[in-house]
C-alpha cells in the first residue's frame, strides 16, 4: 500500500487551550467536537495533529511526542517565534508551554522542540544529518542541546555547557553562540535573565 496517513493523537487537559495555542503558530482547526469525548484536530501545511481532552490531565506529567521531519527547521521556527511574539511579547522558552531553538544535537541532527500546553513534546527534525563537530566546545553544545532541547533537562546540560566553556580557549568560532546557549539554559531553568557577569 501506498499514500497511508498517520496522525499522533495526544493528551491534553483543555482542546479550546491547545487550538488557541496552535492557532497562534499557525495552524488550523480542522475538526473539533465536545462530545462524546473531547477532541480537536489541527493543520498546518502537510503538518496534522491530533489530541483528545482528559479530565484532571497534568501537563507536567505527559509523556505525549511525536516527530515532525522537515527539509529546514529554520523557516518553521521563524514562523511559530513569530505568532509568539505577536501574542505574548516574546518567545515562550521556559515553562509550559515553550519552544526551543533550532540546535546541532549529537545525534547529528538539527532539531527544535515545541511544548504545548498540555505538556506534549513536538519535536521538529531536519531531514538531513549535520556534519560531524569539529571542536569541543561544538561537541560539547551538542550534548547539552541533547540534555536541554529533546530531554528536558536543562540542569545536566548548563553543567555539560558550563565545563566546556571553562575549558575553552576563546579561538572556537562557536564560542558567542555557546555562551548565550548558557544564558538561555539560566534563564529557563530561574526563569529570570542572565546571571550578572555571565
Amino acid at each position: 500500500m501506498a499514500n497511508e496517513l498517520t496522525f499522533p493523537l495526544l493528551p491534553c487537559p483543555d482542546i479550546d487551550e491547545i487550538a488557541s495555542f496552535y492557532e497562534m503558530l499557525g495552524f488550523s482547526v480542522t475538526y473539533r467536537q465536545t462530545r462524546p469525548n473531547p477532541y480537536v484536530a489541527v493543520r498546518r501545511e502537510d503538518i496534522q495533529l491530533h489530541f483528545f481532552g482528559m479530565d484532571n490531565f497534568d501537563p507536567e506529567q505527559s509523556y505525549g511526542t511525536c516527530l515532525v521531519i522537515v527539509q529546514d527547521t529554520g523557516p518553521l521556527y521563524e514562523a511559530f517565534a513569530e505568532g509568539m511574539r505577536a501574542a505574548h511579547g516574546k518567545v515562550l522558552i521556559s515553562g509550559i508551554p515553550r519552544m526551543t531553538r533550532p540546535r546541532l544535537r549529537n545525534d547529528r541532527y538539527t532539531g527544535f522542540s515545541v511544548v504545548d500546553p498540555g505538556g506534549n513534546w513536538i519535536r521538529i527534525n531536519k531531514a538531513a544529518p549535520e556534519p560531524e563537530a569539529q571542536t569541543k566546545l561544538a561537541k560539547a553544545m551538542e550534548n547539552a542541546a541533547r540534555q536541554a532541547d529533546a530531554r528536558g533537562d536543562e540542569r545536566q546540560a548548563l553543567k555539560i555547557l558550563e565545563g566546556a566553556l571553562k575549558r575553552a580557549d576563546g579561538s572556537e568560532p562557536e564560542l558567542q553562540e555557546a555562551q548565550a546557549f548558557r544564558d538561555e539554559l539560566v534563564e529557563r531553568i530561574t526563569g529570570s535573565g542572565p546571571r550578572p557577569g555571565a
